[in-house]
């Protein structure tokens, strides 16, 4: 698939939705980068952090606006 592109003066480029559709590529992030002979192949990367989404279970779940009541502040030394 070829599609039409521009390179602003920053060197940015954007990826049109067509190839991101095709590619699975579905949200910012880091990319690998590389040139080949005159060719520039950009390789998105998967994030390690959210690569753990959904790998741990939490017993007692706590909701986001108790979680300072639930820290033990006290010091343990």
């Amino acid at each position: 698939m070829r599609m039409l592109t521009t390179i602003t003066p920053k060197f940015q480029v954007h990826i049109p939705i067509s190839i991101r559709q095709k590619t699975g590529l579905t949200q910012h992030g880091r990319a690998l980068i590389r040139a080949e002979k005159s060719k520039i192949i950009i390789e998105p990367l998967k994030s390690k952090f959210m690569s753990l989404a959904g790998k741990y279970k939490v017993e007692k779940p706590i909701p986001a606006e108790k979680v300072r009541e639930a820290i033990d502040y006290s010091d343990k030394e």
